[in-house]
């Protein structure tokens, strides 16, 4: 069984839902796949992110979202690597490792200047992966967020 990458359009909008929820209920949050679509429709429709979907047999295995953006200082498109998941039914299986190689050949051929992304202190499967395929840690920047509030 190995896994074939594509780049998601809106004929694989269910499948990439699905995933998107399994998502986002591995970060804690409560299962809506009717938003899940919606979300997804949206991007899919205005292209504003770029989804890559990882199939084994047919069947959608996981998948890998990327936002385009610049760099200031560069003067040149990044990419922001925002979401990486793959079902439990198919992790080890090479999945992850052929998405993330996937946005690596592609922001090649687009030349893009860097690929970004963050992930939790204690998601040390992700670390393994991304220092596997030659990410580097950034250490000379403190990543800040705010949740605007009325």
């Amino acid at each position: 069984m190995k896994p074939i990458v594509n780049e998601a359009d809106i004929n694989d909008l269910e499948n990439v839902a699905s995933l998107f929820d399994q998502y986002r209920i591995f970060y804690s949050m409560t299962s809506d796949l009717a938003k899940c679509k919606q979300f997804i429709a949206k991007r899919l429709s205005i292209k504003d992110s770029i989804i890559y979907l990882a199939t084994i047999t047919n069947e959608p295995a996981g998948f890998i979202q990327i936002y385009p953006s610049f760099s200031s200082v560069a003067m040149q498109p990044i990419w922001v690597l925002n979401d990486l998941f793959v079902s439990n039914k198919y992790r080890r299986l090479g999945c992850a490792k052929l998405l993330m190689k996937t946005v690596e050949n592609e922001a090649l051929n687009r030349q893009i200047f860097s690929v970004k992304l963050s992930t939790a202190i204690d998601n040390h499967t992700a670390k393994k992966l991304y220092h596997s395929i030659d990410y580097t840690k950034i250490t000379q920047f403190d990543n800040y967020s705010l949740t605007p509030r009325k």
